[in-house]
């Protein structure tokens, strides 16, 4: 019987670690392309002492648009107080991506705007659906990452930002 409570414990605590080091990965090096279709590293998004919030999203995904509008609304305060940055990476394919430069001009986004049409990034960062935000800290460690979508979590998303700037 004590064996079994030990190892369900043992097994516990293993489980409660592996959680909390997939909280830490490193942020993967990928080539991706800006608006201009020059060569960006994922490696050079970071800024030192400082939080990046990575988010991917495509055109053709509503609440995608809806999440980055609205951080647009707040972004130079986030700024001001936290010291982010945010990197909005568009996963649209070779059918949709020319409808990338249009929305991003008629948003007026003031975040950079990378393109992973064939998704290594995406995959490297292990994500499934859009809209996927991810929050790495000024050492390049993702420490945070939400799924989805709705409107008020951008109040979830700046608990993080002052969390992790601090």
């Amino acid at each position: 019987m004590k064996s079994n409570i030990l190892r369900g414990g043992i097994a516990f605590a293993f489980i409660a670690i592996f959680a909390a080091c997939s909280w830490s990965q490193t942020l993967p090096a990928v080539q991706l392309k800006n608006m201009d279709g020059e060569s960006i590293s994922t490696e050079g998004l970071i800024t030192p002492g400082s939080p990046t919030l990575i988010c991917f999203w495509a055109t053709w995904c509503s609440p995608c648009k809806r999440e980055l509008n609205n951080y647009a609304e707040l972004y130079e305060d986030w700024k001001d107080e936290t010291g982010v940055k945010i990197v909005a990476v568009s996963i649209d394919d070779q059918r949709s991506i020319r409808r990338v430069a249009p929305y991003v001009n008629s948003v007026l986004w003031d975040y950079e705007i990378l393109l992973d049409p064939n998704k290594d990034f995406a995959r490297a960062m292990q994500v499934v659906n859009v809209p996927h935000t991810f929050l790495v800290n000024g050492e390049g460690k993702i420490v945070w990452q939400h799924n989805n979508y709705s409107d008020g979590d951008e109040e979830e998303v700046y608990e993080q930002l002052v969390k992790w700037s601090e």
